[in-house]
């Protein structure tokens, strides 16, 4: 399985340089890739592939020198990033590729590090072939052998390396299914357990709006093109970052605390794109980034040996436990069955609905 470490590095003047000039470079690249492509179709109505364009890669960098002073296979990357929002577009995910400015193109990626793995890690360092030994600050343990790709990003005055490191997948084991644990999404509370936990949602947007909302007045007050604009937008980039920074961390702690503590994790298989579209709850349900924590989930019971399990969802903040359906609205927040008397938070509820199913599903295999 492939994981990703993020790490800010800290290049010299010169390094930084080189880093803008790489970036300058890829973003013409791709800007050219792209207008070849559309000019080529509009002519021909056939359309370049990405072989023809890599095979046309040194022809051009022998009309433009400068070029040279990037990675080949840094080069081949951009390619194939035009690429691939092609393929993105005919597929549905995204829309027609568009060209890029300097705030839309900021990162560039070495796809392989087979060359320099032997030097890969000196006195805290990563190297970037072009660029040289760049500092890095490494928070966490990884093994450096084990690196099969490095894409530096520029956000905000700031450099990051991505290393994606390709780890040995443990495979599920057979757990305890009494050391199981239904999961429940909710607005109200992040996440209710079948167990009777509860968390809530932090809903770090919520509270940040208002700054948020004052640095974006000053932002449209700015001249456009100005110096004056260019800092009021870092600043309003900074404030989305930081709420960003502090969903991703509770989602990471939360979910590795789920999955240490359980063998078995069973979740709904929620639509959440299409639960998105009610205006009335897609902010919350964007805030509470219902579709990421999953993925943390799933992503970490792999990497741990866990089983993770999706069900589906339908009626289970309408039914007991006992079988007998109770239909409540959004507003109902206690469960009461007529049947069983049963009294309970109807997110607690749903979460032991959510469990049955999934062991059900996990004996029936």
């Amino acid at each position: 399985m492939q994981i990703v470490y993020r790490f800010e590095i800290r290049p010299t003047q010169e390094q930084e340089q080189k880093m803008f000039r790489t970036l300058r470079l890829c973003r013409h690249l791709y800007n050219r890739s792209l207008e070849e492509r559309r000019a080529t179709y509009k002519a021909t109505g056939k359309s370049v592939t990405y072989s023809i364009q890599q095979n046309s890669l040194p022809a051009f960098k022998k009309e433009n020198p400068e070029y040279r002073t990037v990675h080949s296979q840094v080069l081949q990357d951009v390619l194939r990033r035009v690429d691939r929002a092609y393929q993105n577009f005919f597929e549905g995910r995204a829309g027609y590729p568009r060209f890029r400015n300097r705030d839309n193109y900021r990162s560039f990626t070495y796809p392989q590090v087979d060359v320099v793995r032997e030097t890969f890690q000196r006195d805290g360092c990563i190297y970037l072939s072009k660029i040289g030994f760049v500092k890095v600050i490494a928070h966490r343990l990884f093994e450096p052998e084990r690196v099969f790709q490095i894409n530096i990003i520029r956000k905000h005055n700031k450099w990051y390396a991505n290393l994606t490191v390709e780890l040995p997948d443990p495979g599920q084991t057979p757990g305890d299914l009494e050391r199981g644990i239904g999961v429940d999404m909710g607005l109200l509370h992040f996440y209710a357990l079948s167990d009777g936990t509860t968390v809530d949602t932090p809903r770090y947007l919520s509270k940040s709006e208002q700054k948020l909302a004052k640095l974006q007045r000053r932002l449209s007050r700015k001249k456009k093109g100005s110096k004056n604009r260019r800092k009021a937008k870092i600043k309003v980039a900074q404030c989305h970052e930081k709420i960003a920074n502090q969903r991703k961390d509770f989602l990471h702690k939360k979910s590795y605390n789920l999955v240490t503590s359980n063998n078995v994790i069973v979740m709904e298989d929620l639509q959440i794109r299409n639960m998105a579209q009610n205006r009335h709850l897609a902010k919350s349900i964007h805030d509470a980034s219902w579709s990421a924590f999953q993925k943390y989930v799933e992503y970490k019971c792999r990497k741990y040996g866990k089983q993770f399990v999706k069900v589906d969802p339908k009626d289970t903040s309408q039914t007991c436990t006992c079988g007998h359906p109770v239909a409540k609205d959004l507003s109902v927040r206690m469960h009461k069955c007529p049947r069983c008397g049963l009294e309970e938070d109807r997110d607690v509820v749903s979460a032991k609905l959510i469990l049955e199913r999934g062991l059900k599903k996990l004996t029936a295999a």
